[in-house]
């Protein structure tokens, strides 16, 4: 077997959606660098899902440790000289990755952001790396999670979900509350209503939703146990509806048909969440977004239920974005 001739670090460290965003950056990366080691620098809590995606050949994993605790910084700083990389290109553009290119691969070709250019969105920013690297783009707008996604037929019938299903993503990181939606109990009682089963994929963070959630729950204690069962049920899903929140990224990168659901804090633009069938919905206020609203927007989307709907009364307008 030839020895790859180049071999190119791809700093992305998170978060989360932001890494799976980034799944159409990495394979033009790699369809432009075929015979190059492709290695990744990620958090560790990442590492895991990462060894699964098909475009990169290695893992590095790098906990951002604190300035103080140098004896981290010296194993990274280690590892990374000796890799004698011949190319760096830093997807995540942080202050962090800043100090990586000045003090530990100084001497490396790097492609950043150029000083002082913030770019409309994070997707929009590692788009212009590729052109910098005169990289052709061709799948960067369009990633395909598709890898992800485990066949958890046997974890549907073990909890007895019955197809058409709606899969909703109530919550979302503890450090954003306010990036919850709060009718998501009420929503669950209109579509179990209207016909159509559902089941709740919560996380660590709202494990406490389990015990009053209308329809399934699937948690890490209730049989939902890694980021491939997750990106699974996602995948064969009728509809997704959720929060400004990973999972909701990976819906949109599987190609879902879905509902995001934005408050204030949060910039569908720069979210790049939009893609397909799946769609965003903004509120100034996200406790003044009525079930009725969310309703309206999804029904005409979904398919036959598996019962005869129950008519609800009042379906206001909407502008789905």
């Amino acid at each position: 077997m030839q020895k790859p001739t180049e071999k190119i670090l791809v700093i992305k460290h998170g978060a989360f959606g932001d890494l799976i965003q980034a799944d159409g950056v990495l394979r033009d990366i790699r369809n432009h660098y075929p015979q190059a080691e492709i290695v990744l620098l990620t958090s560790p809590e990442f590492e895991s899902l990462m060894h699964r995606c098909p475009h990169i050949d290695r893992i590095l994993t790098d906990s951002r440790s604190p300035i103080w605790q140098l004896t981290k910084h010296i194993a990274l700083s280690t590892t990374l000289k000796h890799e004698l990389f011949t190319q760096i290109i830093d997807l995540q553009n942080s202050d962090r990755t800043r100090l990586y290119r000045r003090y530990i691969l100084p001497k490396s070709q790097w492609i950043a952001r150029l000083s002082g250019l913030e770019p409309e969105s994070g997707l929009k920013g590692q788009l212009a790396l590729l052109k910098q690297a005169l990289i052709p783009i061709h799948y960067a707008y369009s990633p395909n999670v598709s890898w992800m996604a485990d066949n958890i037929s046997f974890l549907l019938k073990r909890h007895r979900v019955q197809s058409p299903y709606i899969a909703l993503i109530p919550g979302c990181s503890a450090s954003h509350p306010e990036k919850r939606w709060p009718f998501y109990k009420e929503l669950a009682t209109a579509l179990l209503k209207h016909g159509f089963d559902v089941v709740n994929i919560l996380g660590p963070d709202e494990l406490e939703m389990a015990d009053h959630m209308p329809g399934h729950c699937l948690t890490k204690q209730h049989g939902l146990f890694s980021w491939f069962e997750l990106a699974g049920i996602l995948n064969q899903a009728s509809f997704v509806i959720g929060n400004d929140t990973g999972p909701s990224h990976v819906a949109s990168c599987l190609g879902k048909s879905g509902l995001a659901l934005f408050g204030a804090h949060s910039s569908v633009t720069r979210a790049e969440i939009r893609r397909g069938d799946f769609r965003a919905l903004k509120a100034n206020d996200l406790r003044q977004l009525s079930v009725e609203t969310v309703l309206a927007a999804v029904l005409p989307k979904l398919p036959t239920p598996i019962q005869h709907p129950t008519t609800l009364k009042h379906r206001p307008n909407y502008s789905v974005r």
